[in-house]
């Protein structure tokens, strides 16, 4: 089913003809001519029964003895084929905003995410006789579809080595738009953006994946300080002996790293421990 244009009329000028109409009748009744009052009558009621009003950013869907006769969308009043039943449907942009939904990521962990669906139906004839109530199929279909997508990634990790929930806002939120957009385009509705609006672990594991968190950061975070503390002693052990201001054998040379590698690494700072005397004495 695909929206297609109904037979229409500009609607003052078909309230014209029936105000003509209706005149015409009044005047065969006082001439006596009953028959042709009669037929100006039946045809000013039956192009009354097709005036419509269009509001702007709307479609009317026209319905006659069960068949699917077109859609309406010029604004104003209009005549259209008479004896139908009209349905009307918003062209507006729409917000859904979802509910919080409790979903475990793609390493099991629970946690409660929403979004906004904003979207606008673009096919009136898909919107009415494809689906059900298609307001309600927009619900559904996109609950969905952020579930699925809460189950594709990982809520937070510290490697930066995968997309995740929390740390890819920009490249989730396409995910999610085109996987509302497959959904629901059966319905004749088009996807303009989709955004999460909640993320966060649920309630019951909150604290505990806080503390895991914590713990990986702190994790994370050291082994960023060990590379860049090894890389700072090669580079001093390196330029000290190509500038030759110490020769160093190899059990000086540990003692030198040793203590370089203390005094970087530390949280606090390092007490220097000056040796008067000799390594090997």
């Amino acid at each position: 089913m695909r929206e297609k244009a109904a037979w229409s009329m500009n609607g003052f000028l078909g309230i014209l003809i029936i105000a003509i109409l209706l005149a015409a009748t009044v005047f065969s009744v006082f001439e006596g001519q009953i028959i042709i009052a009669a037929i100006c009558l039946i045809v000013a009621i039956t192009l009354g029964t097709g005036i419509t009003l269009v509001q702007p950013n709307q479609s009317v869907v026209v319905i006659f003895l069960g068949k699917y006769m077109g859609s309406i969308r010029q604004e104003g009043i209009v005549i259209t084929i008479p004896f139908t039943i009209r349905r009307t449907i918003s062209l507006r942009v729409r917000n859904f905003n979802s509910n919080r939904l409790k979903v475990n990521d793609v390493n099991g962990n629970p946690i409660e995410i929403a979004a906004v669906i904003v979207f606008k139906v673009v096919d009136s004839a898909k919107a009415v006789f494809d689906v059900d109530r298609y307001e309600q199929f927009v619900e559904i279909q996109s609950e969905t579809a952020i579930r699925a997508v809460a189950t594709k990634y990982p809520y937070d990790t510290f490697e930066n080595e995968e997309l995740t929930l929390r740390g890819n806002a920009e490249e989730v939120s396409q995910e999610l738009k085109q996987q509302v957009q497959d959904r629901l385009k059966v319905a004749g509705v088009d996807i303009i953006e989709a955004r999460l609006t909640h993320l966060a672990y649920s309630t019951e594991i909150a604290q505990a994946m806080l503390q895991r968190q914590q713990a990986s950061a702190i994790i994370a975070a050291r082994k960023k300080i060990v590379e860049g503390a090894v890389s700072m002693v090669q580079d001093a052990i390196q330029r000290m002996e190509k500038e030759e201001v110490l020769e160093l054998d190899d059990e000086r040379r540990v003692a030198m790293v040793n203590n370089l590698l203390v005094a970087i690494v530390s949280d606090h700072g390092a007490q220097p421990v000056i040796n008067t005397g000799s390594l090997y004495q």
